[in-house]
């Protein structure tokens, strides 16, 4: 690794990837979900390029590369184009970490099969350091690593987001993509202090329900049901930056971004049932998809 500060047990082979002890029976859920999902449209999208994101996408959708409905390959210019707005998702989060240098070590917590750490290793030239809950996406995202040759700078391992066997200040910069759900934001953010150096950086994208609309509307419960997890508001993720000495730097609604992404997403083959609940809750106001930039002092 390129960054001495960071201590961490050497990643096991593949083979013996095991999912860990969980602190709770939820925990334990969510490592048993990851590993039994399969979703085509998290596989098809990597296959475009090899890149595989566990998240959605931002932007305009180009509709000169979808060709011809008719065409019999506009099924698959549309995986491409789908795939192109996930991965314009993670170039934003990741344009967000700041002054990142070679000798640096980034940490991406809920990392998935690792996109979002290949991208941020061929941006930066740095090192990596994934965790998960699920030895699956470990093994896939390291077996990914090695394929391309980048593995002694990109690793995931398998542990809790919220107890990472990282040395205390060690990373410059940290995130989460679409993960945060899955734990208590005062022990995720405690945990992002914990690791992250005196003025390092921590980003965020994730959906949150809107403070304003209430209270977590059918649409947002649907969407907790699907993934078996638990959408905070945008409200408390402010709050318990605050308490772990995290000073957000830009908050940004990436809403409107993000229904081009979903509206194109639900007229493909790929679709898992949930895309009316994420149009219909950001159209009317009750779901947000935001971007959090917040600096550790």
């Amino acid at each position: 690794m390129t960054s001495a500060e960071l201590t961490t047990a050497p990643a096991p082979a593949p083979s013996a990837l095991r999912i860990p002890g969980p602190a709770t029976p939820y925990q334990g859920d969510i490592a048993r979900y990851w590993d039994g999902e399969a979703r085509p449209v998290n596989l098809r999208l990597g296959d475009v390029d090899g890149l595989y994101h566990h998240h959605y996408g931002i932007g305009e959708v180009d509709t000169a590369a979808l060709g011809d409905p008719q065409d019999r390959d506009s099924e698959n210019k549309l995986i491409a184009e789908l795939h192109r707005l996930e991965s314009a998702q993670a170039d934003v989060l990741l344009g967000h970490l700041g002054d990142i240098g070679r000798g640096d070590t980034l940490v991406d917590a809920g990392c998935g099969r690792g996109g979002s750490m290949v991208m941020a290793h061929q941006r930066f030239g740095c090192s990596v350091e994934g965790v998960t809950l699920s030895a699956k996406q470990a093994d896939f995202a390291n077996g990914r690593a090695a394929e391309l040759g980048i593995d002694d700078h990109v690793r995931a391992t398998v542990c809790n987001m919220l107890s990472m066997p990282f040395a205390t200040g060690s990373a410059a910069a940290s995130w989460n993509n679409e993960s945060s759900m899955y734990v208590d934001l005062d022990d995720l953010f405690a945990e992002h202090s914990r690791v992250l150096e005196v003025g390092g950086r921590y980003v965020t994208i994730t959906g949150c329900w809107n403070p304003r609309y209430g209270q977590p509307s059918k649409w947002v419960s649907q969407i907790n049901a699907h993934f078996e997890c638990n959408i905070h508001s945008r409200r408390e993720y402010l709050r318990a930056m605050a308490d772990n000495r995290l000073v957000p730097q830009a908050v940004i609604d990436l809403t409107p971004d993000t229904l081009p992404y979903w509206e194109l997403r639900a007229t493909s083959s790929l679709v898992t049932g949930i895309e009316d609940a994420f149009i219909n809750s950001y159209r009317d106001g009750s779901f947000q998809y935001v971007l959090i930039a917040a600096d550790r002092v």
